[in-house]
């Protein structure tokens, strides 16, 4: 165990990092936590203006930031994200596969086509975007995936049926490749956030008659902000947490508690 200072371990310098769905919400915040850690930060999504917007706020701090243009909806999209982060930095350290959709709809009105799509973005993309850059990864031997779950990937959400689905795959798939990573020092972990108070979580929960019925069944009576879970990233990407993989970690405000 180190004996450095505790502030020490969760210092990123050096660290380079790929967070997608960068450009807004809880992938803004948590690019700018990274950086503000130490890590060179790619941001990765389909808005230019956003992604450029967060790298201008990183530089003007000191920080070094890329974009990368994604569309994480096709299988060539995910892997060519992942070659042009690694054209960004030599090396990916720390993968967070935030980038997610949600289609929401009582589950026998939910066209194939949507529910294609939000396995695509919240299921398929991490697995490639893991598969690509944790090969470097291997061969450093050591690294840091982390997966933006949500605890509608263990437990029912009304009208949430491809969300849930495409979560509750992301959970498994986070621990089998924390198992197989593990022989090479990579971490592997999922956040299961409850509702967080991005754009999209203001805009399904935002109407009294939906949320607060959902904020019923938080303890602390509130939904999240994003800050809250960057923070938790923040500790899964850094040294502080190199025994710690293979597990779903929800920030929920008590809700799966109950």
């Amino acid at each position: 165990m180190s004996e450095s200072e505790p502030t020490s371990r969760f210092s990123l310098a050096g660290k380079t990092a790929l967070v997608t769905g960068g450009s807004k919400g809880i992938g803004a915040e948590t690019a700018l936590n990274l950086s503000r850690a130490g890590a060179a930060v790619a941001v990765a999504g389909r808005d230019r203006v956003g992604l450029d917007a967060v790298c201008a706020t990183i530089r003007a701090e000191g920080g070094r930031c890329e974009t990368v243009e994604a569309d994480l909806a096709t299988a060539e999209g995910a892997e060519a994200t992942a070659r042009a982060a690694l054209a960004c930095f030599p090396t990916i350290d720390i993968l967070v596969n935030n980038a997610g959709i949600a289609r929401v709809a009582p589950f026998w009105e939910l066209s194939v086509d949507d529910w294609d799509l939000t396995q695509a973005v919240n299921l398929r993309a991490p697995f490639i975007l893991a598969q690509v850059l944790s090969g470097p990864m291997r061969e450093q031997r050591r690294g840091k995936i982390i997966n933006i779950s949500s605890v509608a990937g263990v437990t029912a959400q009304w009208e949430h049926a491809a969300y849930t689905a495409s979560k509750g795959g992301l959970n498994l798939l986070t621990k089998v490749m924390a198992i197989e990573l593990a022989p090479y020092n990579v971490q592997c972990n999922a956040v299961a956030p409850t509702v967080i108070l991005t754009a999209m979580g203001r805009e399904v929960w935002g109407p009294p008659e939906k949320g607060d019925p959902m904020k019923a069944k938080i303890p602390m009576n509130r939904f999240g902000e994003p800050a809250e879970v960057a923070d938790l990233v923040l500790y899964l990407a850094s040294p502080a947490s190199d025994f710690l993989t293979g597990q779903v970690i929800a920030i929920d405000g008590g809700y799966t508690a109950v």
